[in-house]
């Protein structure tokens, strides 16, 4: 078995318990910044599991990167997975490789997998959009002269910067906020085009079938 199938054989076995990491990792995450006032006990099991979250990413990585063989050029051809080991809510963004594969695919229409990749980046822009949210709100609470008074002005804030509809009603005044409101931005970018790009090849796909399909001088 060479390097490629073993690490495309490694990938397949993990993808739903790291899936399940990620959603451990946001929901520890949020304990920690929304319920503050809890026991300690529960505190830093919220803690422990968003270590224990942390670590299966770093753990799936490295093991990624020494089945590649590629030494420390991994890290330059491959950003995306380093990225969600620095921070595991961006999971979710590995839409894009599942959308650069849909792009490489040619002949008939595969209206399900376009679905899929578009229904993909429906949740991942939900759970995106939760974690910028609580992230923003993490520390824009509190902080003088700011607009975010609760959770409910972070999502709010959130959901108008990820349609980059931008209304400014509630804006980020920290530095570190307005840091996280930039890859906010960024990624209500990426995901959109995701969506519209995956919906404009399979209308182009549908296009080219039925051209190829019709008789000659019709």
């Amino acid at each position: 078995m060479d390097d490629d199938t073993r690490r495309a054989s490694w990938e397949q076995r993990t993808e739903l318990p790291l899936a399940v990491a990620s959603l451990a990792f946001l929901a520890s995450y949020a304990v920690r910044v929304l319920a503050p006032g809890l026991t300690d006990p529960v505190q830093d099991l919220a803690l422990a599991v968003l270590l224990a979250s942390w670590a299966s990413f770093l753990i799936n990585y490295a093991v990624l990167w020494r089945l590649s063989g590629q030494g420390l050029s991994y890290v330059r051809k491959h950003p995306l997975d380093a990225a969600v080991v620095i921070l595991p809510l961006l999971r979710p963004l590995r839409v894009v490789k599942v959308y650069e594969a849909v792009q490489r695919r040619h002949g008939k229409p595969r209206l399900p997998l376009h679905a899929r990749v578009i229904a993909y980046s429906g949740l991942a822009t939900v759970l995106l959009g939760f974690a910028g949210a609580l992230a923003v709100y993490q520390q824009e609470r509190g902080a003088p002269g700011a607009s975010m008074k609760n959770f409910g002005d972070a999502v709010w804030w959130a959901c108008a910067t990820l349609t980059t509809v931008g209304y400014g009603d509630v804006v980020p005044v920290t530095p570190l906020g307005r840091l996280i409101a930039v890859g906010m931005m960024a990624i209500g970018l990426a995901l959109l085009g995701a969506v519209t790009g995956t919906f404009a090849s399979w209308l182009l796909q549908v296009f080219s079938r039925e051209d190829d399909e019709r008789p000659p001088g019709s």
